[in-house]
């Protein structure tokens, strides 16, 4: 018989079902046993009569364990005592397809709490709550929505490569590997690539890729591998081109993922998806370390001048919540002594680069700018970095022969989940978080 899934079963009432999932529960009575069944998509009551007839079936169902897989059949019938969508099943038949050991090392379903250290040691357990199966739903909805949007809008997908000659963003926070005989390095990004898919005219490009940051720091929102989200656009006239595109797609995305998952999310996380109104809050960022100061905050001594630490972006977030009602502020207009030496700078003010990031609920999100394309002001702004023209040779290459202004940005998949469901930390918002002291699974 044809599987069906559970949120399916309802529509088969009074007729033979199969079943397939996992023993989620069981009550082994004298005159009754009951089966909780679990699949991806809900949740079933069982039931078997203890019978001279159902002898063999019995004592199948008295050798589960919780966590089992199994194949069941019988007739779906209604009971309005059955919290699990009025309706049970009458088991006729059930197959054992694999039994768990019963000593299961974490509580998959929180009856016990179990810290975030041990539930990731056994990760593939953990991912059976339907929280975090629904976190993984959110995700494939977002890329979905993103990639529509992109498509949509004239955007090209790459796939740019992971093992570089050089450094694709500064000599720091870099895995280093042999490369036949070569010194070679795990991309920190697809920055330079994004930028010869410009030069090479394709005017809109995306990425959604893994990228390595040999980053030490045991925060909760910074990880060794992450996925990356790029996009870069040509012909632009500023910063503000990037910032536009960058939230009518973020609005489009909040959107499709409120429409399909929104009810979901409330119930599992607690969490209202808000889409967000046009345009999103400007603010430069000489101005927003005036409000700051204003507002008696004093960042710690070992912050770099001209950026925002943590504490900074989350009363910034405050103060701009406060006054516009909304989640997102962009803080633009970073000097250049913080920003890459690929950023372009303000024509009128060569301190000030035409950059920004983008800040959700209190917590930097994107990094964008437009981008510096004419070769030899962006060779002498690579010198006074400290980088030799000649180690990113290729690189500068692709603007040698003409480039149009252009400009994009990025941010990490992870980290956007984790501020869309609000959860602690960024080790709960991906499939596994690889991090200085996590290698396995």
């Amino acid at each position: 018989m044809k599987r069906t899934l559970v949120r399916d079963l309802s529509g088969q009432m009074d007729q033979q079902v199969t079943v397939q999932g996992y023993v989620h529960a069981i009550r082994d009575q004298k005159v009754v046993q009951f089966l909780v069944v679990r699949d991806h998509t809900g949740m079933v009551q069982v039931v078997i009569d203890r019978s001279a007839d159902n002898q063999r079936l019995n004592e199948q169902v008295s050798a589960l364990t919780k966590e089992s897989t199994i194949s069941l059949t019988g007739r779906l019938v209604a009971n309005p005592r059955v919290r699990m969508g009025g309706m049970e099943i009458l088991c006729t038949d059930l197959s054992i397809e694999s039994i768990a050991d019963p000593a299961l090392p974490i509580d998959i379903f929180g009856r016990t709490e179990t810290n975030l250290s041990k539930r990731l040691d056994w990760r593939f357990l953990d991912l059976r709550h339907p929280r975090n199966q629904l976190l993984l739903d959110v995700q494939t909805t977002a890329e979905y929505a993103m990639r529509g949007f992109w498509i949509d809008n004239g955007f090209v997908e790459i796939h740019s490569p992971k093992i570089m000659g050089s450094p694709s963003e500064s000599g720091a926070e870099l895995f280093a590997l042999n490369y036949f005989g070569q010194t070679a390095y795990l991309a920190q990004s697809p920055q330079f690539y994004k930028q010869m898919a410009i030069a090479a005219g394709l005017e809109r490009v995306f990425e959604i890729g893994p990228v390595f940051r040999a980053d030490p720091s045991q925060t909760t929102r910074h990880a060794a591998e992450f996925t990356s989200i790029d996009m870069e656009i040509s012909w632009i006239t500023s910063h503000e081109d990037v910032m536009e595109m960058e939230e009518s797609w973020l609005q489009h995305v909040l959107s499709q993922v409120a429409d399909k998952h929104g009810e979901a999310i409330l119930e599992q996380f607690g969490v209202e998806i808000r889409v967000p109104s046009l345009p999103f809050p400007r603010i430069r960022m000489a101005a927003a370390q005036e409000a700051l100061a204003a507002a008696g905050y004093r960042p710690p001594a070992d912050s770099r001048p001209g950026d925002l630490d943590p504490g900074g972006e989350r009363l910034l977030y405050d103060l701009v919540r406060r006054e516009h009602d909304h989640e997102f502020v962009f803080v633009t207009d970073y000097p250049v002594s913080v920003r890459p030496f690929y950023h372009m700078r303000q024509p009128d003010d060569p301190a000030i680069t035409r950059s920004f990031d983008l800040i959700w609920k209190g917590v930097e999100l994107t990094t964008g700018a437009q981008r510096e394309h004419r070769y030899e002001v962006l060779a002498e702004q690579a010198r006074e970095k400290g980088l030799s023209p000649e180690s990113i040779g290729f690189y500068l290459d692709f603007f040698r022969y003409g480039c149009p202004p252009h400009g994009g940005l990025g941010f990490g998949l992870g980290r956007m989940l984790m501020l869309l469901l609000d959860l602690p930390s960024l080790r709960e918002a991906t499939l596994l978080h690889r991090a200085q002291n996590r290698l396995m699974p």
